[in-house]
């Protein structure tokens, strides 16, 4: 498999070949669904939380006597099926939604998604990409030469999660860059996941032969 690469002008710069291990991966909904259900949990922060009727202050005495009154027998005031007592299976902050995944199930994920997106014409490869100065001018000028390769025209106008770029290193001039960005999110290849691959329309691929390879040994 061989698919062309671009500079950060938009200019082709050859080819490259791209192993079928991570762009050649048949579609696998199932299993993309259990991983990105199981990523969405492990990121949940509980922050609703509710009183029990042991929790809720007062209710110690009995509000009526149990018998001769006439009306319904209750021993607190503090009971769920009162105004201002416990909720009974409220949200509670202290619940654990953590899952567990198992290592080849994400990678196998993740290059699922990358085939697909590969598939559909969504990954882009480019030389390098680099600034001399942190410069969020330069960064536009960049996604509007992108924007110009076939099938990328939305790079540089779609307004949330257009795109993820992925570094074969960390460059603190292209992360300040495209700090302000809100719909370009920048990431280490070697932490791409499947979770940020799937909510960016485009991948870029920044120094496809280090990044390849750092890819393929992620399934050892």
């Amino acid at each position: 498999m061989e698919t062309p690469i671009y500079n950060q002008k938009g200019e082709s710069a050859g080819k490259i070949k791209i192993p079928e291990a991570v762009f050649g991966v048949s579609w696998n909904a199932d299993l993309v669904h259990q991983v990105m259900l199981a990523m969405r949990s492990n990121e949940r922060d509980p922050i609703a939380h509710t009183k029990t009727r042991g929790e809720v202050r007062g209710g110690g005495k009995k509000p009526w006597q149990q018998k001769g009154t006439g009306r319904a027998r209750h021993g607190s005031t503090r009971s769920p099926i009162w105004v201002g007592g416990g909720v009974a299976h409220g949200p509670r902050n202290d619940k654990n939604y953590s899952r567990k995944i198992n290592k080849k199930a994400r990678t196998h994920a993740l290059y699922t998604i990358l085939s697909k997106k590969f598939r559909d014409g969504e990954i882009l490869f480019i030389d390098s990409l680099s600034f001399a100065a942190p410069k969020a001018k330069d960064a536009k000028v960049v996604l509007g030469a992108l924007s110009k390769v076939k099938g990328f025209e939305k790079l540089a106008t779609k307004p949330k999660n257009a795109a993820l770029i992925a570094l074969d290193k960390k460059e603190s001039s292209v992360v300040k860059s495209f700090g302000n960005f809100g719909n370009v999110q920048i990431e280490d290849l070697r932490t791409i996941n499947p979770l940020s691959a799937l909510n960016h329309k485009y991948i870029v691929i920044t120094n496809p032969a280090e990044s390849l390879a750092a890819l393929e040994a992620r399934r050892q």
